[in-house]
């Protein structure tokens, strides 16, 4: 993984990562990573870090369920800083905001909450598939270097087919152990990789939505 290699860390072994929306572009956060981080992060597309304070590994929505897919992982000009953007499934801050930079300054110097409750934002629907099934294709037409589905197309329809087996296996590990979180995200990752089958195939999701219909009866 030359990438890795290229990434300027700190003295203790850490670099600033960037968290973005890939739907929106906003910025959600910023936090630290070391090598094993990013490491998880490129192989697992969920969103982990350094904390600090705590001296250990974290991933985001361990605890609160507010994780984040790491749709593609990017390394700015000088190396010394990473981006994440990613899909979150809820808010990025502790305080409940999407973004942790809920605050900003206005023209005349103050500091201003972007509202006085923390942002509720709807709950997501089904379309987020046909997003996400966008995403997937656009990067397999586009082939960006440090994508996941870049590096899983070249590999062909096999190891394709090989990672649905495995996130399957995934789903049912965790939803036999009852632990909510563990399952949404293994799901989650069962879907994706789903989705990047149908693209890889070029087969829309909206024929599998057909499909179901035909069992709605």
């Amino acid at each position: 993984m030359e990438w890795l290699d290229r990434i300027k860390y700190d003295d203790r072994g850490l670099v600033p990562v960037i968290v973005q929306d890939t739907g929106s572009g906003r910025v959600l956060t910023l936090a630290y990573a070391n090598r094993e981080a990013l490491v998880r992060t490129w192989r697992e597309k969920r969103a982990w870090f350094y904390s600090r304070s705590r001296q250990k590994l974290w991933r985001k929505g361990e605890t609160s369920g507010n994780g984040q897919q790491v749709n593609e992982i990017c390394i700015d000009c000088d190396g010394d800083a990473v981006l994440y953007r990613v899909t979150p499934a809820g808010p990025a801050c502790h305080t409940g905001f999407s973004s942790c930079f809920y605050r900003r300054v206005d023209p005349e110097g103050s500091l201003v909450q972007e509202s006085d409750q923390p942002e509720t934002l709807p709950p997501p629907g089904p379309e987020i598939l046909a997003e996400v099934y966008q995403v997937i294709r656009q990067r397999q037409q586009d082939l960006p270097d440090n994508s996941y589905v870049t590096r899983l197309t070249r590999q062909g329809l096999d190891r394709i087919l090989q990672k649905i087996g495995e996130e399957a296996t995934e789903v049912v590990l965790a939803a036999k152990n009852q632990k909510q979180a563990d399952t949404i995200y293994e799901m989650a990752d069962l879907w994706f990789h789903c989705l990047l089958a149908l693209g890889y195939l070029e087969m829309p999701p909206e024929l599998v939505y057909a499909e179901l219909q035909k069992r709605r009866k």
